[in-house]
């Protein structure tokens, strides 16, 4: 009989102290005690550990998806936070298939048969996980040629926790897609799923915790990495051509983009705020300044702010060590429904208004984290998205207001299918409520894939709501606003009469500077809004 060799018996010992310690605490977002002193002296076979089976470099252009997109499934972890996760299982269900990964499928059927929740639509993935964060961990979707194949993408993740780290790859088995890997030399890259956010056009945000964690003073990267060869592996693996990274916050321990920024779609930030000069308050001011003084949309355009409060937690800020960490922009999309945290009536209100203000149409639902948050996460870090295996891509810059004039309103989108467009149409109207009228639009001789058409000329004072609808030569059909026609994109006719200032009120842009050789980005007016 062999004797297991010193390596496997400490990866083992590992393997039963992290599933253990899952199962009866629960692991937090950030290291808990005991990973703490693991790490101390198994590093290296940790790493070593961490590098998936396949290594297969794409040889396609690739593009990462927008969470806005449709996707085909919603995955979550069940180890801890049972209510939350039956609640977000109870409404994604509605919208998509629900894959829970568990330990035992009949005790989670239980669970949510106790809470009324219909047990269609879910797939049970039987397979051992240590934590409930599956945003970090859990594969990213990305297609190769923009809408063609879906391909699931891993990297290094920042935690010694291997059947967290094994999920791409379990993943890609019963999705039965293939699985790219960032794990191994040179292209090795520590990256985590709450610290990364993207538009689906190449722009992609972090903080600065992905140039901390692939240096040389990183605890889990293989090898060091500069910001270029960073940039470089987004580039060659998910298409993100325009990296913004940010400063970290001073009082968010695990320094996740995704606890106080969210992209509502290609030209807006949802961003989290504080009163004036509290706890990360002054930081986050500082970053929009910086994205808004730097970077463009991939439209050109300035990105519009859109600000949602941080809400304390009993009257306490993450200044003080007694506050939980509270936030809205933790949310996740399911395709036409949008799950939020919710903490308190009085704040929720709020949040929920700014969401519904946002996307009229979609089913917007809170649901409380008040457990979840504790341990430094919300809803969107234990969840994570599947795309569709085929996509219909439509990208529009929406419209904005406009001063009266004599010309109709031209509509162009990027429309694109793996099997083709057969056609695509503007629909409008002058009430939010109907009827929309159709309007054709036209294939550019010139641009490819892309699209017009044309509004006709409204009187003064009218509002102008439409949307974009195309179906593919294989039959299928897709809007944008996915949840048109109850969602639709507005904007308005200016009368001469009318004071500029109910438009421009409290939202105006600051000053941009001039053209940027660097970025290579042109100017763009500010928005009327």
């Amino acid at each position: 009989m062999r004797f297991l060799s010193l390596k496997l018996l400490i990866l083992i010992f590992i393997l039963n102290i992290s599933s253990s310690e899952a199962q009866t605490t629960g692991l937090p977002k950030d290291f808990s005690a005991s990973e703490i002193v693991e790490m101390q002296d198994q590093k290296s076979l940790l790493r070593q550990n961490s590098v998936s089976i396949n290594q297969t470099f794409p040889s396609t252009p690739m593009r990462a998806m927008a969470e806005w997109e449709e996707i085909q499934a919603l995955v979550v972890a069940w180890v801890q936070y049972q209510p939350t996760l039956r609640e977000i299982v109870r409404y994604s269900r509605e919208e998509c298939r629900v894959i829970i990964v568990c330990n035992d499928s009949f005790l989670v059927k239980d669970y949510l048969r106790e809470g009324k929740v219909p047990l269609s639509n879910i797939t049970y993935l039987q397979t051992p996980v240590n934590s409930a964060w599956i945003r970090d961990y859990g594969a990213m979707s990305v297609y190769s040629n923009e809408v063609d194949s879906l391909i699931l993408f891993d990297w290094i993740y920042n935690r010694p926790r291997p059947f967290d780290d094994q999920m791409p790859f379990q993943l890609s088995k019963i999705l039965q897609k293939p699985l790219y890997s960032m794990t191994s030399p040179p292209n090795d890259l520590v990256h985590i799923g709450g610290n990364f956010m993207t538009d689906g056009m190449g722009s992609g945000f972090s903080t600065y915790l992905v140039l901390d964690e692939n240096s040389e003073f990183g605890q889990f990267n293989l090898t060091s990495k500069t910001e270029e060869d960073i940039d470089w592996i987004m580039n060659s693996f998910m298409g993100i051509d325009q990296y913004i990274k940010l400063p970290t916050l001073p009082y968010d321990g695990i320094h996740h983009i995704d606890m106080h920024m969210k992209l509502l779609d290609e030209e807006t930030l949802l961003v989290g705020e504080y009163p004036l000069g509290i706890a990360d308050g002054p930081q986050i001011e500082a970053n929009i300044q910086y994205i808004q003084n730097n970077y463009y949309s991939p439209f050109g355009t300035p990105y519009e702010i859109v600000r949602i409060p941080m809400p304390p937690h009993h009257d306490l800020y993450p200044d003080n060590i007694w506050s939980d960490y509270r936030t809205y922009t933790n949310a996740v999309f399911v395709n036409k429904t949008i799950l939020i945290p919710s903490y308190e009536e009085k704040y929720d209100s709020v949040a929920l208004r700014i969401y519904r203000n946002q996307f009229p149409g979609y089913r917007v639902v809170g649901i409380d984290c008040n457990e979840v948050i504790k341990a430094g996460g919300a809803l969107h870090c234990i969840t994570r998205e599947i795309g569709v295996n085929d996509p219909l891509l439509i990208r529009h810059r929406h419209l904005l207001d406009v001063y009266e004039n004599h010309s109709d309103y031209q509509v162009s989108a990027y429309i694109k299918h793996s099997s083709g467009i057969e056609h695509a149409k503007i629909y409008y109207a002058t009430d939010k409520n109907g009827p929309f009228q159709e309007i054709d639009m036209v294939r550019s001789p010139t641009r490819k894939h892309v699209w017009t058409g044309f509004i006709p000329v409204q009187n003064s004072g009218e509002k102008v709501f439409y949307y974009i609808s195309a179906t593919a030569n294989s039959g299928k059909t897709i809007s944008r606003p996915l949840t048109a026609p109850a969602g639709y994109w507005q904007f308005d006719i200016i009368g001469p009469n009318t004071k500029i200032e109910d438009y421009f009120q409290t939202e105006m842009l600051p000053d941009v500077p001039p053209f940027n050789h660097e970025t290579e980005r042109m100017v763009a007016p500010l928005r009327v809004r």
